[in-house]
């Protein structure tokens, strides 16, 4: 069956019964993913990568080995090495996708191929499910791919059930296999801890298992972000190899086994981290994975980062074709030391700022045990009469009398126990029975596993958004992970717990984008340790690190870029380093612009330039937003930074240049462009310079071509430490 032109023509949902030999293929506009069903009556993938123009030749590509998938000659070295969804207890050798228990204490499994279905999701996307069996057993497995045609991306999940008498033990359940035939493979993770986000490490792997997971159940990113890439036969750059991009849209522990084997076959087994969560399925329920996301690009790093930038404002980020709040945050200026004269003071220098909005962070909650500080009132979510003596909805009529929106910060999955919420409810907080319990900055975690906790959890923000007109924006933090973690509801399934709090969370989210369905909302965790496609579902923004220093930031917020679309990654201008204001702003631009500084205490040309600033960035927020990126220096490879973004019609480009701290005079050469128009004309000038200030560039004005500025280039860099610029590239007559 050909899927594109179903793709094309079909409007309708059908069953195909294939053939023993047949194949099914998951295709968009340039990667395909080839699966087979063997004589065996078992599922087979034979063929990941670039789209080939003849389906025919797909049955070649495997070259003399295609026997393999197709011939059963019991020899389990041969016929399960790339078996589509592999089991354990029978045959397999290597790393299981599944492996579940019998009620009658069989511990193996075997899927046969029963039948597999496509359907048209819209104009754009095609979902395939094949259906397995097992042959002695009523355990049925779905394997479900969405393939997004336009952004050349895929999304894999599974849905097992049974229809045993007694529950089934699963203690494998992976969201993805994907096999791989290179003669090297390298791997590209993200590395991370608090203030230190998304690094990036690179390595060749060698014969054995790698694996990158997260055990911590909340906050699961603060070591390892759940991204990779995987280059086949060589290094990938920007522009060139061939390479697998994958993440997870899942909140909690999740794990990517990368399996080399003795005939340098590698297998990829994406999903939850099965680590302490053997789970116990119910006869006639359901156990869904969470979403694979994976794309496949033969041009690079750069193209696969541009293909899921494109399927996230699409389709995995909220809102992710809608404008973002530019922003005023008050944590740095006051910390927990505010009330309202101070408050409504900073909504008038939002309103100098010219940004959108006002965000009142941490501090402002708890009545018999306030919060001036972090060991007390987090659950007790009632303005603090003694500095709010009027309450939130003062502070929104004030606002909204001064012409910015306002946004709250809130951390409603933590509690401090100097709280009435906790004399209230002790048992709602995880925790281990007959030991101390283990508090980390001062706080516990609220039990999301129990549906009297997500009520509660709903109710804070219900609560805010019944004051007045309700706000325009929550911060929604998230400060600690999971340790000596037991969950009074649970009681005896303890082993459930990881996978129950994080849907017990989306649970919760689910309640408020239903009933609040254009509320906007950023992502923190103790900077950025919860960024994931699950949580973006819910989000329209996440907040990358605490780490504020601009010179850091340009290597956290270069890593986000990889996996990440700019409008959702929020850099805010702040007091942390001593770099200039120029420095700080330019730096803040590349994504979601905000502030979180003292503007009274700027400098009359600092606070011209941060109002002018302003005033570009809204103007060129659509194309840094939307437009395609192109990452053209890395600051891992020299001692500056490069990118640029450019507009889907190729009329409007920004691009950023960041000198680091080189030692010695740079004499940096000539910078070719990307993404450019060759038969246009474009005018380059430099923006975002201090009043009075000497341009940086020394072409600004200048019309080049199109064909030029990507073949030959422009010097775009300023040799001083610590500097920036930016040009605004457009296209003339």
């Amino acid at each position: 069956m050909n899927t594109i032109l179903l793709f094309i023509f079909s409007m309708i949902y059908f069953n195909s019964q294939a053939q023993e030999g047949s194949m099914i293929r998951i295709e968009t506009e340039n990667f395909a993913h080839v699966l087979k069903i063997g004589l065996d009556h078992k599922l087979y993938q034979t063929y990941i990568g670039t789209k080939l123009n003849n389906n025919a030749e797909y049955e070649a590509v495997s070259k003399e080995n295609i026997k393999k998938f197709v011939v059963n000659d019991g020899n389990p070295l041969i016929d399960l090495r790339h078996a589509a969804y592999p089991t354990f207890g029978t045959t397999n050798l290597f790393e299981p996708a599944i492996r579940v228990t019998h009620n009658d204490g069989n511990p193996s499994l075997e899927l046969e191929y029963q039948k597999h279905s496509t359907k048209k999701i819209d104009d754009n996307c095609i979902e395939t499910i094949i259906k397995l069996k097992d042959p002695q057993y009523p355990v049925f497995v779905e394997l479900h791919f969405k393939a997004f045609y336009k952004q050349n991306v895929v999304e894999s999940w599974t849905v097992i059930e049974h229809k045993e008498k007694e529950p089934i033990t699963l203690y494998n359940y992976a969201s993805s296999a994907l096999h791989l035939d290179a003669d090297k493979y390298w791997l590209t993770q993200f590395y991370s801890d608090v203030v230190e986000e998304v690094r990036i490490e690179e390595s060749q792997l060698t014969k054995g298992i790698k694996i990158i997971d997260s055990k911590l159940g909340v906050r699961t990113n603060m070591f390892a972000a759940p991204n990779f890439f995987l280059s086949l036969n060589s290094k990938s750059t920007e522009e060139t190899g061939e390479v697998l991009a994958g993440t997870i849209a899942w909140s909690g522990n999740f794990k990517f086994t990368f399996d080399l084997d003795n005939n340098n076959e590698l297998r990829i087994i994406s999903g939850i981290n099965e680590f302490a969560s053997e789970y116990s399925l119910e006869p006639q329920k359901v156990f869904k994975t969470p979403v694979f996301i994976y794309t496949f690009s033969n041009q690079g790093k750069g193209l696969a980062s541009r293909n899921l930038h494109s399927w996230a404002m699409n389709y995995g980020l909220k809102d992710g074709n809608k404008s973002r709040l530019t922003l005023l945050n008050n944590w740095e200026t006051t910390f927990f030391d505010f009330d309202e004269k101070k408050l409504t003071n900073m909504f008038s220098d939002a309103k100098t700022l010219g940004v959108d909005m006002f965000l009142l962070d941490d501090g402002w909650f708890g009545n018999k045990y306030p919060r001036s500080g972090s060991t007390s009132g987090l659950g007790d979510w009632q303005a603090t009469k003694a500095i709010l003596p009027n309450g939130i909805g003062y502070l929104m009529d004030q606002a909204t009398a001064t012409g910015v929106k306002f946004g709250i910060w809130i951390e409603p999955e933590m509690i401090n126990e100097k709280t009435e919420l906790y004399e209230k409810h002790p048992d709602w907080v995880l925790s281990l029975p007959n030991r101390a319990k283990d508090v980390y900055r001062t706080q516990l975690v609220l039990d999301l596993c129990n549906p009297q906790v997500q009520d509660f959890v709903f109710k804070v923000v219900d609560d805010i958004m019944q004051i007045k007109s309700g706000v325009s924006f929550f911060k929604w933090d998230c400060n600690r992970m999971m340790t000596s973690a037991y969950s009074n509801y649970l009681k005896k399934q303890q082993s459930h717990l990881f996978i129950e709090y994080t849907n017990g969370l989306y649970k919760v989210l689910d309640r408020i984008k239903a009933k609040y369905p254009n509320l906007e909302m950023m992502l923190c965790a103790g900077g950025g340790g919860r960024v994931d496609y699950g949580m973006l579902n819910y989000f329209t923004e996440f907040w990358a690190s605490d780490n504020t220093d601009a010179f850091n930031r340009i290597f956290i917020q270069w890593g986000y870029s990889y996996f990440y679309p700019a409008l959702a990654t929020c850099n805010h201008v702040t007091s942390m380093g001593k770099q200039s204001i120029k420095f700080r702003t330019d730096v803040a631009m590349m994504g979601k612009l905000g502030f979180d500084i003292h503007v009274g205490g700027l400098k009359e040309d600092e606070l011209k330039f941060c109002q002018d600033a302003v005033v570009n960035y809204k103007r060129l927020s659509p194309t840094i937003w939307k437009g395609d990126l192109y990452r053209l220096v890395s600051p891992y490879e020299d001692t500056r930074a490069v990118l640029m973004y450019v507009d889907k019609e190729k009329n409007h480009s920004v691009l950023f240049s960041y000198t680091l701290q080189p030692l010695t005079d740079p004499n940096y050469g000539l910078v070719k462009f990307k993404g450019l128009d060759v038969n246009k004309k474009y005018k380059v000038e430099e923006i975002n310079s201090m009043p009075h200030g000497r341009k940086s560039f020394e072409e600004s004005g200048n019309v080049c071509s199109g064909d030029f500025l990507m073949k030959i280039g422009l010097k775009v860099s300023s040799s001083q430490p610590e500097s920036s610029v930016i040009l605004e590239i457009n296209a003339v007559e």
